[in-house]
């Protein structure tokens, strides 16, 4: 085999190595801005430079020099625009985050499981109502503009003191992303299946309302009981114990980063 089939080879490789690496940083930094904003004006993005190809395709001139000072001036407000994400991007770039999150996304899960369990324990004991909705795949921003947005981090203290009868954002949801609870007193929507139970409140119908639209994972303490109630995929699972909430939700946030979403398996009370 010649030098020169050999140099061939070579840039074969290099130019394979190089698509990977840029395919899998844009992966990874779709899978930071997934479920904010950012993704509605990246694909307003994508139809302004498709409409710049037609329109250098065309020949039409005039669209044509308008989208190439858009995109040119366009730069600079994208900075300003992306700057919430860029700066979650550096953040985790900085942390050795974005290139290895195996570890450091297990032990994520596992902080998120103890604080919501914690919260819901505590809660439960004393009868305080609370919807804990977690955004998984599925943006959750259409409920987060409804409530407050708090973008604090998750602790079993700050669960506890959104749910105290009485105080401003006790009535509604709070939604959980990652380590951070965006928003509370957000309003969810309400299911209208007629197999749940009549003994359950709007916090339940909600919880179940929103397991039927997206993917999210909800936690319901009933104010009546102190019954704990967890939903997904349009499953209601009731009388759930500490530790077996704790397993649930570490089990079913470790699956949501490896595999597609899963049927449930546990066995306990189910309506819906």
């Amino acid at each position: 085999m010649s030098l020169w089939t050999h140099f061939n080879i070579l840039n074969y490789l290099t130019d394979i190595i190089d698509v990977l690496i840029v395919t899998y940083v844009i992966y990874k930094v779709i899978m930071i801005i997934r479920g904010t904003k950012a993704v509605q004006l990246a694909k307003g993005i994508l139809v302004i430079i498709a409409v710049w190809f037609l329109s250098s395709l065309l020949q039409l001139r005039t669209l044509e020099w308008i989208l190439n000072n858009a995109i040119t001036y366009g730069l600079f407000a994208i900075i300003v625009i992306f700057q919430p994400e860029l700066r979650r991007v550096l953040e985790q770039l900085g942390r050795g985050r974005l290139f290895s999150r195996g570890v450091v996304v297990e032990e994520e899960h596992k902080q998120m499981a103890d604080a919501i369990v914690k919260a819901s324990s505590y809660m439960a004991k004393r009868r305080i109502g609370a919807l804990m909705s977690i955004e998984r795949k599925t943006g959750l921003n259409d409920y987060i503009e409804t409530g407050i947005q708090l973008h604090g981090n998750l602790t079993p203290q700050l669960l506890i003191n959104i749910f105290i009868p009485n105080t401003p954002l006790h009535d509604g949801a709070v939604i959980i992303r990652g380590n951070e609870v965006v928003a509370a007193a957000c309003y969810l929507p309400l299911s209208e299946s007629p197999f749940i139970s009549k003994e359950l409140g709007t916090r339940h119908r909600a919880a179940m309302g929103v397991s039927e639209v997206t993917d999210s994972l909800t936690v319901v303490v009933s104010e009546e009981t102190g019954g704990i109630t967890v939903t997904k995929n349009g499953e209601m699972f009731r009388e759930i114990g500490e530790e077996r909430l704790k397993e649930m939700l570490q089990h079913e946030l470790d699956e949501s980063e490896n595999q597609p979403t899963v049927r449930w398996n546990w066995r306990g009370k189910h309506n819906g």
